[in-house]
């Protein structure tokens, strides 16, 4: 009995709920009875049979409680279920193209190097110069971003061409009047309730002619500013990808250097280790020449760092995956000869003067900010065009009398002069147009003789690593002499531990400067090309050995 108590209460209580739907529907349609509405019988009956099947739940949700009629709630009920399904689509997919973009960041490299279980820290990528130049340029996010940028300023321009060209809207008017009113041309003020309607479609043109013409100047200008800008980028990009590669390359070369060192000096040691178990070498002669190896291992590690450190800045350069480890795929260092020996100081500045993409932008600057400030001193003497041509219809009339409706056309056309702020006489806006002209104008002097300098900085760089180069070269020589010698001495027995040792880091020391000759080189050449507008096309790379 009291397990069953709770049952006839909720069903006391349901058909309690169930009784009042029904009053706000039978009240419901007492109400649209009286407009006119369904028949109040046969709207009831429809209520009661979908009030006993449907769920309470579902009727309160659905608004059944409301005198509406079965295809409206149903429309409803499907309405939301469409809302509740497009929002999961929507999630869906926006799930989806984030998990394709993240997958996609680093979608250049091959297939098996992207692969989450292949990479590893050992996984190794080889690269040349090439390549590296060909990523540069395609792959760069600066590169990227200027051309956002270039892309922006052309929109900018098309939207300042369109200043010339009308717009068309299209719309109904409604207007109701309710109150006194004054006939025209009588004067006379009475009650008056009367109504109009006017469709129709309007074709509109407001032109300010002078900023229209004059920002459209400017924006032309501005499209060539973002042009060369990308240039810029392009060229700045390419040289820190080429700057990275080398340092990717002597890093390189320098592990190789110091694992030959080690090399020698292990070898060395270990013909010290058989002198003292036979008894004829001092053992403090094998400590020394084994304090020299661990030394050396030591300084492998650190070269190590070095390579990967810089294969991490090449790929960031590159926007590539930097769990990667980029290695040069040429073994070897080569310079790379892009200009003459010694070249005319004169030519390559007049030549930079003639081709550095930033003194063409910052003339398209300058021209951009002479047409601002013209626009600013004459283009207020230009007038303003206001036309509009509207075509439709008008209707309406007074309440209770005849409607009428016919055919309207409405032409207006007209010209102004703005005196004030923004038009005449605003000496405000034009001397800020001069200063920022001046101000331009003194940036191209100031730009013009950073680019001579850097000229002159990179030529004095280039010439004084090709020097470089000559002198490590006859230095690598002699200590690889020396040693040779020293091993002779050792050899015969007349030779002491010390000798040998110094002659080793002598040639250590001789190899890494040589190599580091090479690489600052090579950056150099391509410093200069920079320097100079980047359009010099390299020679064949000259191999040293």
């Amino acid at each position: 009995m009291n397990g069953g108590a709770p049952n006839s209460v909720s069903a006391r209580t349901a058909g309690s709920r169930r009784n009042g739907i029904r009053r706000s529907v039978a009240a419901g349609t007492d109400s649209l009875t009286e407009r006119g509405g369904p028949h109040p019988q046969r709207l009831r009956s429809q209520r009661r049979v979908r009030n006993d099947r449907a769920p309470l739940c579902v009727r309160t949700c659905c608004g059944w409680g409301q005198p509406r009629s079965d295809v409206s709630a149903l429309t409803q009920a499907l309405r939301f279920a469409f809302y509740a399904l497009a929002v999961a689509m929507l999630g869906a997919a926006s799930t989806r193209a984030q998990a394709l973009t993240n997958l996609d960041h680093y979608a250049t490299l091959p297939e098996g190097i992207l692969s989450e279980s292949q990479i590893t820290n050992d996984t190794a990528y080889p690269i040349d110069l090439p390549t590296t130049l060909r990523l540069a340029g395609a792959r760069n996010l600066d590169i990227q971003l200027a051309r956002e940028k270039l892309s922006e300023a052309e929109a900018n321009r098309k939207s300042a061409v369109e200043q010339f060209f009308p717009w068309a809207t299209a719309g109904v008017g409604y207007h109701r009047r309710d109150g006194v009113a004054q006939a025209v041309p009588s004067g006379i003020i009475s009650d008056a309730h009367f109504q109009s309607y006017s469709p129709g479609v309007a074709l509109n043109a407001q032109l300010v002619l002078g900023d229209a013409i004059y920002n459209s100047l400017a924006a032309k200008q501005l499209v060539k500013v973002s042009d060369q800008a990308l240039e810029t980028q392009r060229q700045d990009s390419v040289l820190s990808a080429a700057q990275g590669y080398f340092d990717l390359v002597k890093a390189s070369e320098l592990l190789e250097v110091v694992k030959q060192a080690i090399r020698i000096s292990e070898d060395y040691q270990q013909q010290l280790h058989v002198g003292v178990a036979s008894g004829i070498v001092f053992r403090g002669d094998e400590l020394r020449v084994q304090t020299q190896t661990e030394q050396y291992r030591i300084t492998l590690q650190q070269a190590l760092e070095q390579q990967r450190v810089a294969g991490v800045s090449l790929a960031q350069t590159l926007h590539l995956d930097p769990r990667i480890a980029l290695a040069p795929q040429d073994s070897g260092l080569r310079a790379i000869a892009l200009f003459p020996t010694n070249p005319s100081m004169n030519s390559l500045v007049v030549l930079a003067l003639r081709q550095r993409p930033e003194l063409k932008q910052s003339e398209a600057f300058m021209a951009a900010t002479r047409a601002t400030k013209d626009g600013a001193v004459y283009g207020p003497l230009i007038p303003s065009v206001g036309a509009q041509v509207f075509g439709g219809g008008l209707g309406g009339g007074p309440d209770g009398g005849p409607s009428t409706f016919g055919a309207e056309g409405d032409y207006i056309v007209g010209l102004n002069w703005r005196i004030g702020p923004g038009g005449l006489f605003d000496s405000g806006r034009i001397n800020a147009a001069k200063s920022r002209l001046s101000a331009a104008q003194v940036a191209d002097s100031k730009l013009k003789d950073a680019i001579v300098s850097d000229v002159v900085a990179n030529l004095v760089r280039a010439n004084s690593t090709a020097a470089q180069i000559q002198l490590a070269e006859r230095n690598l020589n002699t200590a690889s002499e020396t040693l040779r010698l020293t091993q002779q001495r050792k050899q015969f027995g007349v030779g002491v531990v010390l000798e040998d040792i110094q002659a080793q880091q002598a040639l250590t020391q001789a190899r890494s400067a040589y190599v580091t000759a090479l690489a600052e080189y090579n950056k150099a050449q391509y410093g200069l090309n920079k320097a100079v507008g980047g359009q010099i096309e390299a020679h064949p790379p000259k191999s040293q050995e």
